[in-house]
């Protein structure tokens, strides 16, 4: 596919993807989850209080309404884990992301669920954690 004379490498057709399965483990292990806000396929969890600690790897497409939510959860004292693009241009970025406890770049592409390829993208979890 051909756009402007560029080549488009890389098109999704939905932003729900699964995180990678070691990836999670790791971060399961470290933080304990009891709480996925943001399952395939499902929206209520912007509408619902949170639990902690939670993981969150939101629709992209949506990403600063998450990104907003979990900053207010965060703000009750709450400890939230996003699995973000790492795109620190955007206003959601500086908005959120620059107020969370921890930002932890993530060395090399992911490859998230049943994807074929690896993301475009590099990624980022973005750590609010609960004061002690």
């Amino acid at each position: 596919m051909r756009q402007s004379g560029r080549r488009v490498i890389f098109r999704a057709t939905c932003d729900h993807w699964a995180t990678p399965e070691a990836l999670y483990q790791a971060l399961e292990a470290e933080f304990g989850f009891i709480d996925d806000p943001c399952p395939l396929h499902g929206k209520g969890g912007l509408d619902r209080s949170w639990n902690s600690p939670c993981f969150v790897n939101p629709p992209y497409s949506e990403i600063d309404r998450w990104m907003e939510k979990a900053a207010i959860e965060a703000a009750q004292g709450k400890t939230v884990v996003v699995l973000v693009p790492s795109r620190t241009d955007t206003r959601w970025f500086h908005d959120y992301a620059m107020n969370a406890t921890e930002i932890r770049f993530i060395r090399g592409r992911l490859q998230f669920g049943k994807a074929k390829w690896k993301a475009p993208f590099p990624s980022a979890l973005i750590i609010f954690k609960a004061a002690a």
